[in-house]
This record gives C-alpha cells, sequence and structure tokens, in this order.
C-alpha cells in the first residue's frame, strides 16, 4: 500500500526565520537549480508538490518526535513506562523550553519547509496552461501550504476557541505568494494574529476546494482531503455551521470496525481521507512512526508509552477499538497495556507505517461535535450513532445534553487516541490536562506521572518558538513563559 513519491530537491529560498537546513535525503531529480526554469510540465510542478509531501512526513512520523504522536504524551491518554528509553520525556513532564532540541525545532522548521516548497510551485505556476492539471497542482499547493501553516499555529501559538483572548493573541507567521510572485527572500516578518492565521488558512483551503481533483494518487490531497480539513479547522475555529457543511462534502466511507486493525497495518486504505505515505525508494531514510511507542523484537516489547490503565478500562468490553488500541507487551518481567496502533504492518513490529492524518470517522466527529454546538442534539446524536454502530457489537446510546456531549468526545478520544489530536482537542475546548494517579504496569500499578495536571490556560499549551528563529528574526516575538 505505499506511494512511491519522488522528492524533489528545490533551491530552498533562505527566509531569516526557517532556522532548518536540512535537506531531503535522495534528492531528485537535482539538488540545486532555478524554479523558474524547472516549473516546465505538470511532472516538474507534480514533483515540487510531491516535495511538500516529503516534508509532512518528516514532521509528522520524524526520529520518534513526530506530530503523529508527541500531541498524545502531552496528554492524558499514555503514561511513561519506566522499563523503557523515557524518551520524549521531556514533553511528558512539560519540561520543554526554546533551546530544547527535538521535536520543537524540526516542526517548526519542516513545517515551514513544506511552504517554501508549496510557494516556490504556487509562485510558477503561471509556467503550465490553463486547465485541470494546472487547477489540480495549484489546488494541491494550496491545501499543502494551508495544512502546514494550521500545523504551526495550532502548536505554536493558541486556539481560537481555546480562550476569549485567543483571536487576538500572537498567532504564526503566515508565509504566502500570490500565482506568479516569487516573495520576499529577506524578510523578516513579525507574528500576526490567530484571527488573521485563521482567515488565511480558511482562505487557501477554500480556493483549493475549487481547484483539486475529485481523487488523486495514494498520499496525495484530493477534493475529499480538502473538505475535511476544511471540517477541522472550521471547528477550531468555532465555525460550527461551515464546519458541518465542510463535512458533508466528504464522501469517503467509514472503515469497518472488523477491519480497523487492517487500516493500521496499510492492509487498507478504508476510511483514510489524508494519509502521507512511506518513500519505499528509500524506506531506510525515513523514521518509523511507532517507535515513539514502542521498539518490539522477537522476544520483548519495549515500550515507551502505555495506554493509560484508566483510560483504556473505560472503553466498553463491547467496543470494536479495544483490540485496535492495546496489546498486552511483556519487557523486564512486567506485563504493559502497549499500543497497537502504528506497531507495523502485517506480521511486522518495526512501527513503520503510513500517516493516517485524516479518517472517515474524525469528519463524523467534527460534524457531531459542531451539530452539538448549535443545539442540534437530534441531529448530532443520529451522526455520532454512524460511528457507534460501526464500532461496537451492541451499544445503549439515546443521550441527550451534557451526557451527549460527553459521548461524543469521548468517542473522539477512543477514536483518535495516538493519532496526534488528544493534547489539540484539550487546548482548543480550554480544558485543563488531568492526569490519574495509576501507573505505567497494566494493572495500574507502578510509577505514575510526575506531573498529573496542566491547567487550563498554562502557558504551556502554547510550545516555545525554537531558540534559533528568535535569533535570527528580531521581529520574531516569543511565546509567554519562555
Amino acid at each position: 500500500m505505499k506511494n512511491n513519491i519522488l522528492k524533489l530537491s528545490i533551491l530552498f529560498i533562505s527566509l531569516a526565520f526557517w532556522s532548518c537546513d536540512d535537506e531531503l535525503n535522495d534528492l531528485q531529480p537535482f539538488t540545486e537549480g532555478n524554479p523558474e526554469t524547472f516549473f516546465n510540465s505538470v511532472s516538474s510542478f507534480q514533483n515540487g508538490v510531491d516535495g511538500i509531501y516529503s516534508q509532512f512526513y518528516n514532521y509528522y512520523a520524524s526520529a520518534g518526535s513526530g506530530m503523529q504522536g508527541i500531541p498524545d504524551i502531552l496528554s492524558d491518554n499514555v503514561v511513561l513506562v519506566q522499563t523503557g528509553r523515557t524518551s520524549n520525556e521531556l514533553y511528558y513532564d512539560y519540561r520543554y523550553q526554546a533551546n530544547n532540541a527535538g521535536a520543537l525545532t524540526l516542526w517548526w522548521s519542516e513545517a515551514y519547509e513544506a511552504i517554501n516548497a508549496a510557494n516556490l510551485v504556487i509562485g510558477q505556476i503561471d509556467n503550465l496552461p490553463d486547465g485541470p492539471e494546472k487547477d489540480n497542482i495549484l489546488g494541491q499547493a494550496l491545501a499543502g501550504r494551508a495544512l502546514a501553516h494550521f500545523d504551526l499555529a495550532k502548536t505554536y501559538a493558541k486556539i481560537p476557541t481555546q480562550s476569549a483572548d485567543a483571536n487576538g493573541s500572537n498567532g504564526i507567521v503566515y508565509v504566502k505568494v500570490e500565482d506568479g510572485d516569487t516573495g520576499d527572500p529577506f524578510a523578516q516578518p513579525a507574528r500576526e494574529t490567530v484571527q488573521s492565521n485563521y482567515t488565511e488558512i480558511i482562505g487557501d483551503l477554500v480556493r483549493a476546494s475549487t481547484l483539486i481533483a475529485d481523487s488523486n494518487s495514494e498520499g496525495r490531497l484530493d477534493r475529499n482531503a480538502v473538505f475535511g480539513l476544511l471540517s477541522r479547522v472550521y471547528l477550531y475555529n468555532g465555525e460550527w455551521q461551515n464546519a458541518i457543511n465542510a463535512a458533508d462534502q466528504v464522501s469517503t466511507s467509514l472503515a469497518a470496525g472488523t477491519s480497523l486493525i487492517d487500516v493500521y497495518e496499510d492492509t487498507t486504505n478504508d476510511g483514510i481521507v489524508v494519509e502521507f505515505s512511506v518513500n519505499t525508494s528509500s524506506e531506510a531514510n525515513f523514521a518509523n512512526v511507532g517507535v515513539l511507542y514502542s521498539q518490539s523484537n522477537a522476544s520483548a516489547t519495549i515500550s515507551e508509552y502505555a495506554v493509560e490503565f484508566a483510560f483504556f478500562n473505560s472503553i466498553d468490553i463491547n467496543d470494536l477499538r479495544r483490540n485496535v488500541i492495546q496489546f498486552v507487551g511483556t519487557n523486564q518481567g512486567n506485563d504493559y497495556n502497549a499500543i497497537r496502533k502504528f506497531l507495523g504492518e502485517a506480521g511486522q513490529v518495526n512501527g513503520r507505517v503510513d500517516i493516517k492524518v485524516m479518517r472517515a470517522a474524525e469528519v463524523l466527529l467534527n460534524k457531531a461535535e459542531a451539530q452539538f454546538n448549535l443545539n442540534q442534539e437530534a441531529a448530532a446524536l443520529t451522526t455520532l450513532d454512524q460511528l457507534r454502530t460501526n464500532r461496537f457489537t451492541t451499544f445503549t446510546g439515546g443521550e441527550s445534553g451534557q451526557a451527549l456531549e460527553d459521548a461524543i468526545q469521548f468517542n473522539r478520544r477512543v477514536e483518535l487516541c495516538f493519532e496526534g489530536h488528544r493534547f489539540y482537542d484539550i487546548k482548543r475546548r480550554g480544558e485543563s490536562v488531568q492526569r490519574s494517579a495509576n501507573g505505567d504496569i497494566i494493572d495500574g500499578s507502578g510509577t505514575p506521572a510526575e506531573v498529573q495536571t496542566l491547567p487550563a490556560g498554562d502557558n504551556r499549551f502554547q510550545l516555545p518558538i525554537p531558540i534559533a528563529e528568535i535569533n535570527a528574526n528580531p521581529n520574531m516575538a516569543q511565546n509567554d513563559g519562555y
């Protein structure tokens, strides 16, 4: 189920606020070049767009510090396993600072390199004749630019629904060029507001939705992907009806509950709306997303993080997702609630699988939450039950009021756990991270989290801007508290 993506090595423009100059591995088709002369055919433009996807894979999965997993480590879904390597404990204990290496620098630099790649494509798009192929290239680049900015904004800035002051607070720099423009390579821009960021993100996605093809090959964005992302961004922005409308445009069907494990083992793409694929031509160059949670071998499962005891045991025995979430992992004589998602392809335990950025299940949950927020309880229950009918052998349902909202949020937590959502869901709802006193061993004994609460409004919900960025750009303001 892998998609061979040619990785374009383009001449990255050196904007002052890009603090990382690492190059893509196995650069094709050249290592340096002038985009004005290189972008001269549909295939060369698609190579440029595929360079955006490579950057996404880099920061969603890279080096065990990817965006696919760190947000769960920052939340209440996992507990640090003491017999593991204690990797990413810096994030688990909320001790990250501007000068820390790892995810902070990686996410920032790789996201802006994805944006740069998108802008190079957009800036030269008029080299192509008008028509569906040009539109599809431009649509992919606009959607990629929007997604990278959204990832940055939700991480390094407040989320609009998080607090009353969020929209007017510092966002991130939205770097964009218009069609045929090349931008200013020497700019040292200041941060914009959160409100401005979301206006730009939505603008790029809405425009992309009018251009992008109904379907593209595996690992690439298409019309369903754009509307799925719009349902997420509108939800984060508190635009409930627009979130519903966008969700209704997504035609991807749910994966059957009985075959969910096949989705995570890359045997099927059922229910996938957005996915970034391992490049089979150079898989050794890619980190394995699953190693963030465990490193398994023939004799042991060396868990880094286990499913939190109370969370796992709150999942109904009739919920088909239990077997997708957990398996019993044994190491040094202890059993753990090891994380099954992203363990590997069928028969593998190397953690090398495609990145499930969005699934049809999330789109339904976005819609259900938005409907509830508009006091459309009957509709919200119907939408939630579309998911639950597929995920349970039997369930009661029929909730209303607070019980319905709780059911929507709990099913969101279960459905999307370990896929990089939980911290952002707590953050956007203005809630606190509240961990239990349970430990890491399978029965809840062992060592609990050192930090059990991250209060709502704490500055650590906004990760610090990397220090290299602050040093490089005198106009870049650091987040409060760092």
